[in-house]
């Protein structure tokens, strides 16, 4: 069967709404939950999961991790709150690292489904999309034969405390849409005293 979700509660992070079917998977004695994971690097999309070989869901083939997939705390909140949270591959061959860490780009999305399957390893209409980010950073702790790789994500909502630099002016608007004249003479009027009516 799949590995066990760690440190997620199906329960706790399924607490939004959900299909009958995935209610009704998730009173089952032998609940078999599986985690999937896409991530966008520059060589393409990889789509793992937590289960021994590949598995069909979503029209893609996810490739089953023999290797350890661990995550970071998946929380869900009323508040608008910028949370992130890691994913990380432990027992990569040495080989396998830099071409991890070449392929890490920082901006690149990333989501995370939390998955419950039949006893047929059929996965169970709908799998709840637990987060959706942007990758942050990768660390590596190695021990001499293999290592553990962990990329952290940052949530989407991190955008709202994030500076804008355009301007509503003639030169941010030619690096957006090179040729529009519309803000030419924004510099020129910005100062300029206009006396309405009779004068």
């Amino acid at each position: 069967g799949a590995s066990p979700l760690h440190p997620v509660s199906p329960r706790g992070v399924m607490s939004r709404d959900i299909t009958n079917d995935m209610a009704t998977a998730l009173d089952r004695a032998d609940l078999q939950p599986a985690i999937f994971f896409e991530g966008a690097f520059p060589s393409g999309m990889v789509q793992i999961w937590t289960g021994p070989g590949p598995i069909d869901w979503d029209g893609k083939t996810w490739t089953g991790v023999s290797v350890l997939l661990g995550l970071g705390a998946l929380e869900e909140t009323s508040d608008v709150v910028a949370s992130g949270t890691t994913v990380s591959l432990s027992g990569v061959p040495l080989d396998l690292v830099g071409l991890a860490i070449d392929q890490a780009r920082q901006g690149q999305a990333g989501r995370i489904w939390l998955a419950l399957l039949t006893e047929e390893r059929r996965v169970i209409a709908d799998p709840v999309q637990a987060f959706t980010g942007r990758l942050d950073v990768p660390e590596l702790q190695e021990d001499g034969q293999s290592c553990r790789i962990t990329i952290s994500y940052e949530s989407r909502l991190i955008d709202l405390s994030v500076p804008r630099n355009w301007r509503y002016t003639h030169e941010s608007q030619q690096v957006l849409h090179p040729g529009d004249r519309g803000f030419e003479h924004v510099t020129a009027i910005q100062d300029q005293e206009i006396t309405w009516g009779r004068g």
